[in-house]
């Protein structure tokens, strides 16, 4: 019963959405805002974790959730602005900084001691804010600019599209 409520109410809310289209950059910047919040409550609760347990578990749900949405990132947005980051500079440094944070997370999900497992984890935080905020100044500008309105808009068509695919 909770459950074909649960779908109901996502499905109205894809409904609602998909009536007031919003660029991808938008909605990238709107999952930015919700990781934002979310490494504000690691970064405050992190010296309170009594466990390697309680860290492991922190780093997993932060791992699955950049991991949704750095593909959607990657795909919908970096992909079609690959030669212009290129040329700026920035695609290996953009791959790097992925790789850093995602081997940030692995090790807090492998370490032994709590120390180790916190700082691992407080680490990928800090990249992840330093990451998306080079985004916010360089990669959403630049598709803003390289970009059609109505290309930006297709793309979010296309985000939502899969995300209700993945809702069922």
């Amino acid at each position: 019963m909770a459950r074909s409520l649960l779908l109901k109410d996502s499905r109205a809310e894809t409904s609602y959405l998909t009536r007031l289209p919003m660029k991808i950059t938008e909605a990238l910047l709107a999952e930015h805002v919700v990781f934002h919040n979310l490494f504000d409550h690691v970064e405050r609760t992190a010296s309170k974790l009594k466990s390697v347990a309680e860290v492991k578990s922190l780093a997993n749900l932060i791992e699955s959730l950049l991991k949704a949405h750095s593909e959607v990132e990657e795909e919908l947005l970096v992909e079609p602005l690959d030669h212009c980051l290129e040329q700026i500079g920035h695609r290996e440094t953009f791959h790097q900084e992925h790789q850093e944070i995602d081997d940030n997370l692995e090790r807090a999900q492998t370490a032994r001691s709590l120390k180790q497992a916190r700082a691992c984890l407080l680490t990928a935080v800090v990249s992840s804010r330093k990451h998306f905020d080079k985004e916010e100044r360089i990669v959403f500008p630049l598709a803003e600019k390289v970009l059609k309105s109505r290309t930006l808009t297709d793309l979010w068509n296309t985000w939502t599209e899969q995300r209700n695919r993945t809702i069922g």
